[in-house]
């Protein structure tokens, strides 16, 4: 059997006492364990995952990432989320926090983008349900536009769930 989904990510950051309030605060992570202020586990609000972040102090003097600006690295991880509902809600959120730095239509997702408080950038994305996806949805797939999700809501339903038949069993 080959790998099946990812486990955990972890982030260095300057203060994980700043980043764990942030990831609890913001986006409903649980708090797991601590190793003082050095390191912090978080789990996702519907995970089964012993953790899905991890979190580790480098210290204040850190500088910013380089990755995307002249050096290899990652780019941002992405959480998937089960409505269009849930979605708004993290976009007036972030949004309310300053973290908010997109959001964009790519056709078959709906993706928030935003940066933690050491400007490390994560999507939230809602997944069109594979009985949902029509010719226009696949065509917009080759594109990006501006994310209208008042539109989406209309189109797809509010609390329709999200991801069914694509990264979820149907």
């Amino acid at each position: 059997m080959g790998i099946f989904r990812l486990n955990h990510a972890v982030l260095y950051v300057r203060d994980v006492a700043r980043s764990t309030a942030f990831y609890r605060d913001v986006l409903g992570f649980r708090v797991k364990t601590t190793m003082g202020d050095k390191a912090a586990f978080l789990q996702a609000p519907d995970s089964t995952n012993d953790h899905d972040l991890g979190l580790f102090a480098v210290g204040d003097g850190a500088g910013a990432s380089p990755a995307g600006r002249g050096a290899v690295g990652m780019y941002h991880l992405a959480w998937e989320l089960g409505t269009l509902s849930e979605l708004e809600a993290h976009a007036e959120r972030l949004g309310a926090v300053g973290a908010l730095v997109g959001a964009s239509d790519h056709g078959t997702t709906k993706s928030l983008y935003a940066q933690d408080p050491d400007g490390l950038e994560f999507e939230v994305v809602w997944i069109v349900p594979a009985d949902l996806l029509d010719e226009q949805a696949v065509e917009a797939a080759s594109r990006i536009a501006p994310l209208d999700i008042a539109r989406e809501k209309a189109r797809y339903g509010a609390d329709t769930r999200g991801g069914v038949g694509i990264s979820i069993p149907a």
